[in-house]
């Protein structure tokens, strides 16, 4: 573990762009949202400091209305399409038009546990109006329903870009405006290990469409051919919720921890919507059609993790880690074995991806499944020591999938090791 600890440093040292560290120096050479708060939980255990300027510089690029981007341009690098002159945000530092994951508020929980000391507590007051302002940003312009869930309108949004929940959402895009561009992703990787290119043409479109509305964030959660409420968000954002509450208490904000005891009732009131009946499992759900995806994915594993305690869902959920921990050698492939579209290297559509794990696991462990949290953790090292920091991992052998040197995939290493 020593020797994989100090290899995970090396990845880190060597994507650290000077506060902010790339997810992997020739496939994503900027700074992305969700990856930037998994890197600081990483730099927090050996250098606290850098991890909450790692939080801080992404919060540099916190929009007026609280949003904070998926991808912020620092520096120009023509290594990466669609760049900045794509997404024409018209802001400065530039930037993408969606979000991810807000994972954020529960690294900096991570970061403020590692070292509860007065320096820190000034950090963390700084950026806690941010972190609000974030979760502001999402009740107010992805909810528009009300019921405590995410509506994503991109599937970049979600962090799991091609993942199957959004075939069907994605089929009344319109692509024909799309026109020729060229991907620099395959020029990198195997074409096998990536989105398709009808995949692509349906991200682009969706780019088109919310720069022509100029990012007006209220217009295209109304209006977007692509709007579905999110299970990997919604879990994400009501663990960041109550990760979030500790954080005002611990700063005796009484109003801001007022406000998120709301979010969190209206999220454990409303998260069920979100419940298959028919499959037993959680999964994403189309909010133009109102139809269940139907597709148990590793996002499907975030209610132990979002704090949600259900005794027949919970028995369901494990269930399914028990039939599925039973098909592959590592756990938790990003869809299920079983289902006829599983590819155990394309990206969301099968591979292992430890930061998903680290969520999964750790819902496991504070539920007290201690099992298949072992188990979680123990699959996800036993991968990074076999194979490399990979970006994602086959489950079947531990192939590696997509790029190498990945900063998140350390940044497990560290957080768990």
């Amino acid at each position: 573990m020593a020797d994989l600890r100090t290899a995970a440093r090396a990845i880190l040292a060597a994507n650290d762009r000077g506060g902010y560290t790339v997810p992997n120096g020739t496939v994503y050479p900027f700074q992305w949202n969700w990856d930037s708060a998994f890197v600081a939980m990483g730099f927090a255990a050996y250098d606290v400091d850098r991890a909450w300027t790692e939080l801080e510089t992404l919060f540099a690029a916190q929009w007026a209305d609280g949003f904070v981007p998926h991808i912020v341009f620092w520096r120009d690098d023509d290594g990466y399409f669609p760049g900045p002159d794509v997404w024409a945000s018209g802001t400065s530092p530039r930037t993408s038009g969606i979000t991810q994951p807000p994972v954020a508020a529960t690294a900096a929980r991570q970061l403020w546990e590692r070292a509860p000391t007065p320096q820190f507590r000034a950090r963390l007051a700084a950026l806690f109006p941010r972190l609000m302002a974030y979760h502001r940003w999402f009740r107010d312009v992805r909810d528009p329903d009300g019921r405590g869930v995410v509506i994503t309108v991109h599937p970049w949004e979600t962090g799991r870009d091609n993942a199957p929940e959004w075939d069907a959402p994605g089929e009344p895009i319109d692509i024909s405006s799309v026109g020729d561009y060229t991907r620099r992703d395959t020029g990198h990787l195997d074409h096998k290990m990536r989105p398709t290119k009808l995949e692509y043409d349906r991200y682009l479109a969706l780019v088109q469409f919310g720069r022509a509305t100029g990012w007006d964030h209220a217009r295209i959660a109304r209006e977007s051919p692509f709007r579905v409420a999110d299970i990997g968000m919604s879990m994400i954002l009501l663990r960041a919720h109550r990760d979030l509450l500790a954080l005002a208490e611990l700063l005796d904000q009484p109003a801001a921890a007022d406000e998120l005891r709301v979010l969190i009732a209206r999220a454990e009131a409303g998260i069920g919507w979100l419940w298959n009946p028919d499959k037993r499992c959680w999964n994403s759900r189309d909010i133009i059609t109102g139809a269940h995806s139907g597709f148990i994915t590793s996002a499907s594993f975030l209610s132990f993790y979002a704090g949600l305690r259900d005794p027949a869902k919970d028995a369901a959920t494990l269930a399914h880690i028990e039939r599925i921990g039973a098909r592959v050698r590592f756990l938790m492939p990003s869809l299920d074995p079983e289902d006829p579209g599983f590819q155990m290297v394309r990206y969301w559509r099968g591979p292992v991806w430890a930061v998903v794990n680290w969520m999964i696991g750790t819902g496991l462990a504070e539920a007290g499944h201690d099992r298949w949290a072992a188990r979680l953790r123990a699959d996800t090292l036993e991968l990074i020591t076999r194979t490399g920091f990979m970006e994602a991992y086959s489950p079947v052998d531990g192939a590696a999938s997509g790029g190498d040197d990945f900063s998140w995939t350390a940044a497990i290493a560290l957080a768990w090791g």
